[in-house]
Parts: C-alpha cells; structure tokens; sequence
C-alpha cells in the first residue's frame, strides 16, 4: 500500500512538472517569443491585404499599358481619347455629354 502510495506520488510530480512546463513552454510561444502566434497572424492577414492591392496595381497597370499602346497606334485614337477624357473639340464643333441612368 505504501508503495503504490508512493508510485503514485512520483507519477503525478511528474506529470505536474510536465505539464508545467508544457503550459510555460506554450505561453512563452503564443505570446513572448519573436516568431509568436500573435504576431504570425497578424502578418499571414497583412499578407493576405497586400497580396489584393499588388493584385488590383497588377491590373492597373496593364489596363494603362493598353491604354497607351492604343494612344500610340495612329491620330484617330489619340483624337477620341482626348474628346471622350477631356470634352475638347475642334473650332466650329459642339459638344454634348449624354450622361447614362442606371
């Protein structure tokens, strides 16, 4: 009896120690180490924000690399562009701007 009492007390020393350290070990990781938890998911979630906006600029810019090649492709192009962005005309001409409801 004494010595299953004893067996006893050693297991459950042992299984406080380490589970004492397992808790420190786990609370040092989530949220005192340089590479936390904390910070991770904060960083996965900027990743995930910048990814979109490199995403949106990526488009940006190939729809103004279009734009420019059309520019440059001949008069007429540039013509249009400059009527429909900026509402110029020639001497003698009027202009009307029919504005869409949805």
């Amino acid at each position: 009896m004494e010595e299953e009492k004893e067996k006893k007390k050693r297991f459950n020393i042992l299984i406080n120690k380490y589970l004492f350290f397992s808790v420190i070990f786990l609370v040092w990781i989530i949220f005192f180490d340089d590479n936390n938890l904390i910070d991770y998911n904060n960083n996965k979630q900027r990743l995930e924000v910048l990814k979109a906006q490199k995403e949106h600029y990526a488009e940006k810019i190939r729809e103004d690399n279009r734009k420019i090649e059309e520019l440059l492709t001949g008069q007429e192009h540039l013509e249009k562009y400059v009527r429909e962005q900026f509402y110029m005309s020639k001497p003698g001409e009027d202009v009307f701007i029919v504005v869409e409801v949805e």
